[in-house]
């Protein structure tokens, strides 16, 4: 199946605009204090690099998404979304969270780091589920 590689695009800059939005908006203060990173640190980092490699990445998992959408025949908004989310619960969630108890990192820091992805699934899939082309009767 041929993914629609225009929802593809809208989808992975959707969820770096949302990372843009949680990280800087909502949660970047907690988020560099649970890191245990100050603002000059943060400011002295690539500035150009991590947001590149990071669409293309945003990429990827739309890409893959979209094929997981077809497959499943999420041709919905709704359908999408759930299925990010069953994403999440199922794989994500579990295995950084097992690995953020291994490292015995904060909980808190789980949640801003994960949670982000957990919206953001939801967001790709809506985007993906509502332009995946319904199968012919």
């Amino acid at each position: 199946m041929r993914p629609n590689y225009v929802a593809v695009i809208v989808a992975a800059i959707a969820y770096w605009l949302l990372g843009a939005v949680w990280f800087a908006a909502l949660f970047g203060n907690q988020w560099m204090a649970l890191e245990h990173m100050t603002p000059e640190q943060a400011q002295a980092a690539n500035p150009v690099l991590p947001y590149v490699v990071s669409f293309v990445l945003n990429l990827v998992i739309a890409f893959v998404l979209a094929q997981v959408c077809a497959w499943r025949n999420a041709n919905t908004a709704a359908r999408g979304a759930a299925l990010g989310i069953l994403i999440w619960i199922g794989f994500v969630g579990p295995i950084t969270f097992t690995t953020y108890m291994y490292e015995m990192r904060s909980k808190q820091l789980f949640a801003i780091n994960e949670f982000y992805v957990l919206v953001g699934l939801a967001l790709m899939g809506a985007i993906l589920g509502a332009w995946t082309k319904k199968k012919p009767a």
